[in-house]
Order: C-alpha cells, then structure tokens, then sequence
C-alpha cells in the first residue's frame, strides 16, 4: 500500500464506521438500555465479525457471492429479519424493563460477530475497502494493513456511540423517555433496511 493512501483509507474507515447504520444504532441503544460494561462482548463482535468478513472477502468471497446470486438475496433477507426482530424488541421494551431484567442484555459477542455477515453496511464497506485500497502486487500485506486500521479506529469509534447512549441513560430514565427513544432507535433501525429493499 503506497503511504499516500493511508490518509484517504482513515478518512473512508472513520466515515464508514462513525455515521449512523445498524451497528452504531444498537450500541447507542445498548448503551442507553444496559451501560457501557454489559455492551463490551457486543463492541468486540462488532470488531470480530468485521475483521473476519473482511479478511473473507479479500479471499474471493466477494466473487464467489458474484457467481451465486442466490446467496446475496438469502443474505438480504436475514440481514432484514434481524433488524425487524431488534426493531420490535426495542418497540416493546418498557423504562426499566430492559436493564432490569436478568435475562434481557445487549447483543452477545458471538451475536454480534455474526451480524455482521448480514450487516448490508459492513458488506458495502469492506468490499469496498478491499477494492479501492488493496494494492494487488502486495495484496496480503495491504489487506493487513486495512484490517488493522480498521480494527484500530473502530473500538473507539463504535464505543463512542455506546458511550453516548450510556450519557443520555440518566435523562433518560425519566418519565417515558426511554420509551420514546428505544421507539425512534426502531424507527431508524427500520429506515436502514431501505439499502436492503432498493
């Protein structure tokens, strides 16, 4: 990877990472719903999974989903299932009922590793990742290189949403607020399935 493309692939990486999409959303919501500790095994999948589909995709999974297109619609409509069931389950929480509850938590390690293999968003950006920064006469070394930037900026950044979640947690707990805010949470959850649907 030539130095002068380090600058660009940080830029794309902190863009791709830090804006809203499914795996932001539900950390912020996790962190509103559950704090920063019980989210820790929910931002490590979100990191596993990447990091994994990426390396996948630097593999030839990217042509081999190409050859079968039958695989891409099925990874449409499990992407769109999990994001309907995390929708409704936000939609039906009650204030208090979801940091209360013992069997209610975040997202699992391997639940949110795994995700990512239906995250429409985590396939756009690794795949482009792949395509626009890995220099094909040193492709390992720069699949390399991009993985471990984007392991790099992501923790943090994926954590920031969780972190602001858990600032607005006290404010929250007031009145229905939370149900109001785990209903927008759903709302958006619902609204970034539109990529899925196009």
């Amino acid at each position: 990877m030539q130095p002068e493309q380090l600058l660009p692939l940080i830029g794309f990486i902190v863009a791709m990472v830090g804006t809203p999409g499914p795996n932001n959303l539900m950390l912020m919501a996790a962190g509103a719903n559950f704090g920063f500790r019980r989210s820790l095994p929910h931002i490590m999948g979100i990191s596993a999974g990447c990091q994994t589909l990426l390396l996948a995709i630097a593999l030839g999974l990217g042509q081999l989903l190409d050859t079968y297109p039958l695989a891409v619609t099925t990874l449409r409509i499990a992407g769109s299932l999990f994001l309907l069931n995390m929708a409704v389950q936000l939609l039906r929480s009650r204030p208090g009922a979801m940091a209360q509850a013992e069997d209610a938590q975040p997202l699992t390690f391997w639940q949110a590793a795994l995700f990512q293999w239906i995250n429409p968003k985590a396939w756009m950006m690794t795949i482009t990742a792949i395509a626009t920064f890995a220099n094909p006469a040193q492709f390992m070394l720069s699949t390399l290189i991009i993985c471990g930037l984007f392991l790099a900026l992501s923790l943090p950044l994926n954590s920031a949403w969780n972190v602001g979640g858990v600032a607005l947690k006290s404010w929250l707990q007031q009145g229905r607020r939370l149900v109001y805010f785990n209903r927008v949470m759903a709302v958006l959850l619902l609204g970034s399935l539109y990529p899925l649907l196009t």
